[in-house]
């Protein structure tokens, strides 16, 4: 159980780029929400100065620790390491999302209330029943839900949103998918704890949020990013087909 009197028992796992902008007002939006939640930053060198802002809202807040990473970049990889410094300390719960806003602190608690009740994976969904997107242009929300169908079909996955960030994990869920093994950046990544956790049949629970589109701050998708992803996607649906079929 995540309460008040083991405050280490949950953990927030959030890679960070270039979000000076976001970070300040997001953390004590988290801590807000869930005041007794660690709060574990990776970010990847951001030329903007976040890095040296979440050391400053460490040593101001406590319970946060930051990750300095100068030879590597990428969600995937970010989420990897972030994964690994959780697994070697005493957490129960995890929870990934995005520092843009674009996920809203404020439910947090759903997500531990969720992995409490004894779900092992909880998927923050854009797209099962109740679930939203707000001011994303439409061509971008089309290429969304088409990619989510798209990987749903070819992972054989039930799962409505494949590549959002916003989850909860217990440690034992991660250690299952085998987190460290599993490869790929951004949308790949995502989709693949996805499929491994369908695979090992983890109790996974969809709760709808409402994803709204960032207001500071430059957006790191872009057309070739999509379109890479796709490509990885398929490369590893075909994989998933030939080794892993579905399981009766």
């Amino acid at each position: 159980m995540c309460t008040t009197s083991e405050p280490r028992q949950c953990v927030l796992v959030l890679p960070t780029y270039n979000e000076i902008e976001n970070i300040d007002q997001f953390i004590r939006a988290v801590r807000t929400s869930t005041p007794h939640i660690h709060v574990l930053i990776v970010d990847d060198n951001s030329p903007d100065g976040t890095g040296d802002a979440a050391d400053n809202l460490a040593r101001e807040l406590g319970n946060m620790h930051v990750i300095h990473r100068t030879n590597e970049r990428g969600l995937g990889s970010a989420y990897r390491t972030g994964f690994r410094h959780v697994l070697s300390r005493q957490f129960a719960h995890v929870i990934t999302m995005d520092a843009d806003f674009s996920h809203d602190p404020a439910i947090i608690p759903t997500f531990l209330e969720l992995l409490d009740s004894g779900c092992d994976v909880v998927i923050g969904s854009r797209y099962c029943p109740g679930g939203s997107i707000i001011n994303w242009p439409w061509y971008r929300t089309a290429l969304s839900k088409w990619g989510n169908l798209y990987t749903r079909a070819l992972l054989r996955v039930s799962t409505t949103d494949c590549t959002t960030g916003y989850r909860g994990y217990t440690t034992q869920a991660l250690e299952k998918v085998e987190i460290e093994n599993v490869r790929g950046e951004g949308y790949v990544f995502l989709s693949t704890i996805i499929t491994r956790a369908e695979d090992e049949q983890l109790h996974i629970v969809e709760t709808p949020i409402c994803f709204a589109n960032r207001e500071l701050g430059t957006s790191k998708m872009s057309p070739k990013i999509a379109f890479e992803s796709m490509l990885l996607v398929t490369k590893l649906g075909i994989k998933h087909r030939v080794f892993r079929p579905r399981k009766d």
